[in-house]
């Protein structure tokens, strides 16, 4: 029998009726407390995820860290830990077991887990997607989160790695990704000129470490090599490359050919357009000014 755990699980959505049955009753019934934070779903989003059980509440949507941190300051979670998870999401039977066991007794504040992502129905094993590691255990009063695109999880003590998978499967059509990934280029482009801006004005990130965590690391390489000095329309051919030959995702075959093109010309590209259109206005708004 499987043990239960003392934990809140938050997940989030907006119109995701195909993903949230097996989100939502994957957990039902092992953790303490299933939260739905909804950004406003016109499918049978709310109708399925309290059906299976699950408490709704609801905000709109401005950012995913905004939301995460509501989630964290202002829902009403009761247990002492907390579990973010997106709709198309899962826990696996190992990884239920091994957060049970873990919570009865640690000295640890949040843990990371291991992602494990499938695209077209197909694990994606290589080109670096495998392990990811994401932090999205930890204590409520020790947690908060921020980046309003790929945000992270900052906790304020001590975090360990947990050893099992979670599984992230979308279920939705290759133009719901693309369409997803048209916002998430236009929020990724402001946030690399709120960079720039940072960098004039002489702003340190505290987070970004060299010599950190992995999600540090990969701060310290993003703003210190990749915004600095990867001009930004050749970063689509290099992210490219370096997925699907450096990183072997030719391993993955048809889905990992299509994944790392798609994610490389309809993400890494538009971000890189849309950024010099933002820095172009800005320009001439500076350049009015003076």
């Amino acid at each position: 029998m499987k043990k239960n755990a003392d934990v809140t699980v938050v997940i989030l959505t907006l119109n995701e009726e195909i993903n949230i049955p097996h989100s939502v009753s994957n957990v039902i019934g092992w953790a303490k407390d299933t939260i739905v934070l909804d950004s406003g779903s016109e499918d049978n989003t709310i109708q399925i995820a309290e059906q299976l059980g699950a408490k709704i509440f609801y905000r709109k949507f401005d950012t995913y860290a905004k939301q995460r941190n509501y989630s964290i300051q202002e829902l009403p979670i009761e247990t002492e830990w907390m579990l973010f998870l997106d709709a198309d999401e899962y826990l696996t039977d190992e990884l239920k077991d091994e957060i049970a066991q873990i919570l009865q007794d640690t000295d640890k504040d949040g843990f990371y887990l291991k992602r494990r992502f499938y695209f077209m129905g197909q694990w994606i094993k290589h080109g670096g997607y495998y392990p990811i590691k994401i932090l999205r255990l930890f204590k409520k009063d020790k947690g908060r989160v921020e980046r309003d695109i790929n945000e992270k999880v900052i906790v304020d003590g001590k975090v360990g790695e947990l050893k099992y998978d979670f599984v992230d499967e979308n279920h939705k059509a290759v133009f719901d990704w693309i369409e997803k990934h048209n916002r998430y280029s236009s929020l990724e482009a402001q946030e690399l000129l709120d960079f720039d801006n940072r960098v004039k004005s002489g702003e340190v990130d505290e987070y970004a470490k060299f010599f950190g965590t992995s999600p540090q690391r990969k701060r310290w390489i993003r703003e210190n090599i990749w915004n600095k000095f990867m001009h930004p329309l050749f970063r689509p051919f290099f992210y490219f490359f370096y997925r699907y030959f450096f990183r072997l995702g030719f391993l993955d075959g048809r889905a990992g050919f299509i994944y790392f093109l798609m994610h490389a010309f309809v993400m890494v590209l538009p971000t890189s357009v849309k950024y010099y259109e933002l820095k172009m206005e800005e320009d001439k708004k500076n350049d009015f000014l003076w």
